[in-house]
């Protein structure tokens, strides 16, 4: 699935280098900006792995930084050349959370609660198609039919034969009873999430109603984790017109814990298992 070059994974290594050079020098963003006029955010976006890097942004900033070693410029160079490839999302169009994708494709592993619906790693077509349409009412059928789509593709992270992806996904009971489509969708559903939790690199719990208030009635969020130590875990949560990424370590350990408690009030796994199984019944009904 995730190819050997991944633009959103090589844009992120790529910024947190050029961070790491213009710290060593002890300039701030501010005064970056400054010597080479342009705005202060187009520093931060480059940092953070946000912006398409080009390969004289790459040169510009390594001569304010006075780097002189040929390999380490040649290398960031590469890197800027690599970042601007497309990866597999991009022939689907403009996706709002490309960046989300391509962080997802590179994860080793991945942690979400969801309080209101099934994640989408984890959904049937059907299921996706309806929650799309309910959710986005005024988007045109041939652009639901492309969210679909990549839905569908980005859920071969699951299924690969090697290093599929270690999912651990945390619900809401009322992700189970809200009726998405029909109630024979919800029964196929659920029967595909009884399915999918059976696989070994895939775990549910379920949060049940009466465990009352909890940690995660703040709202949806996911935490990757990529392979190479040099990529820093990032928290993401999805918003209307845009999205929020937390790279800061406090940021991430504040959610790490916090998805502890979750896991710990949640019914285990076969508790959640067979919740689910019930409900899926009770839609059979």
């Amino acid at each position: 699935m995730a190819s050997n070059v991944n633009p959103t994974v090589r844009r992120r290594r790529l910024g947190q280098e050029l961070r790491r050079l213009r710290e060593l020098k002890g300039m701030t963003a501010e005064e970056v900006a400054e010597r080479l006029l342009v705005s202060q955010s187009k520093i931060s976006r480059l940092e953070n792995g946000r912006r398409s890097i080009s390969q004289r942004d790459v040169r510009d900033l390594c001569g304010v930084y006075e780097v002189e070693d040929h390999r380490v410029v040649d290398s960031l160079m590469q890197m800027a050349k690599d970042s601007r490839q497309q990866g597999w999302w991009h022939s689907f169009g403009d996706i709002p959370y490309s960046v989300y994708i391509g962080l997802e494709t590179d994860a080793a592993s991945l942690r979400v609660y969801d309080p209101q619906v099934v994640p989408g790693l984890l959904q049937t077509r059907a299921y996706a198609e309806a929650l799309i349409t309910g959710a986005l009412p005024e988007t045109p059928p041939t652009d639901i039919e492309k969210r679909v789509q990549v839905r569908m593709r980005r859920q071969e992270r699951i299924s690969a034969p090697e290093n599929p992806l270690r999912l651990w996904t945390v619900l809401d009971e009322s992700a189970l009873r809200r009726v998405v489509g029909s109630r024979h969708l919800m029964r196929d559903q659920l029967e595909h999430l009884v399915e999918q939790s059976q696989l070994p690199h895939v775990t549910v719990q379920v949060i049940p109603f009466e465990m009352g208030a909890h940690p995660g009635l703040n709202g949806q969020y996911a935490i990757l984790e990529f392979p190479d130590a040099a990529d820093s875990s990032v928290v993401y949560i999805e918003g209307v017109t845009s999205d929020l990424y937390l790279e800061k370590a406090n940021d991430v350990q504040q959610y790490s814990v916090m998805y502890e408690h979750l896991r710990a009030q949640a019914l285990n796994v076969e508790q959640s298992r067979q919740l689910i199984a019930d409900i899926a019944k009770d839609y059979a009904r």
